[in-house]
């Protein structure tokens, strides 16, 4: 329905806004603004930042997408070799590496640095001996990690089970006193014998003050 006004202006054609303004009588044109033009497509309307959310979407709470952990792990590891091989080759070949500064001319004869790289540099191996040695150390280091979260894990169970343990054999313990069909009449004459009475009155300190007497 908000969209017949709009619609019934553009079926008038290319009129211009002055014979249009006189055809529709003095005063404003409601519906028109300055910038109107019937030749304009009529924008569809959208909604303030004033405006309330939808009834529909009043109880929403948009919540972030979940993370998978080990797709997580894979990416950070393999960022962290990327950002490695990233700073070797800024360290081998400068800071204007990827930014156009070391882009030679075209021209007849090939440049001279050209050939540079063909013969490997001391500096090479050096280098090259210096990322194995600390790939070592990161290997080694992954595998003392993992050795003392495995012993950790391990001494975790171990008191887990020695806790269990301790509980069996306090439930043992207790179930001696447990009340069966075989000891049921021994235990019955037992509190016949020696009647206890409840009804009885503390200070503060836990001491008994008043009790009533047994009928």
């Amino acid at each position: 329905a908000a969209m017949l006004p709009a619609l019934r202006r553009c079926r008038l054609g290319p009129v211009p806004l002055p014979a249009l303004a006189a055809a529709l009588g003095p005063g404003p044109v409601p519906g028109l603004c300055p910038g109107w033009s019937p030749r304009a497509v009529p924008a569809r309307g959208r909604k303030t930042r004033h405006d309330p959310p939808a009834k529909s979407k009043a109880g929403r709470v948009k919540l972030p997408p979940p993370v998978d952990p080990e797709e997580l792990l894979v990416v950070q590891e393999r960022y962290r070799q990327y950002r490695l091989v990233l700073s070797a080759l800024r360290y081998r070949h400068g800071p204007g590496m990827g930014m156009g500064l070391a882009k030679p001319r075209c021209s007849g004869q090939p440049p001279a640095f050209l050939g540079v790289n063909v013969t490997p540099h001391p500096s090479d191996f050096s280098f090259l001996s210096g990322r194995e040695e600390r790939a070592r150390k990161e290997e080694e280091e992954q595998k003392r990690r993992k050795l003392e979260t495995a012993e950790k894990q391990a001494r975790k169970m171990e008191a887990f089970l020695e806790e269990k343990e301790k509980e069996v054999l306090q439930l043992q313990e207790e179930a001696k006193n447990f009340i069966t069909p075989e000891n049921l009449e021994a235990r019955i004459e037992e509190c016949l014998d020696n009647p206890q009475n409840y009804n009885f009155a503390i200070d503060k300190d836990g001491r008994i003050v008043k009790r009533t007497v047994l009928s």
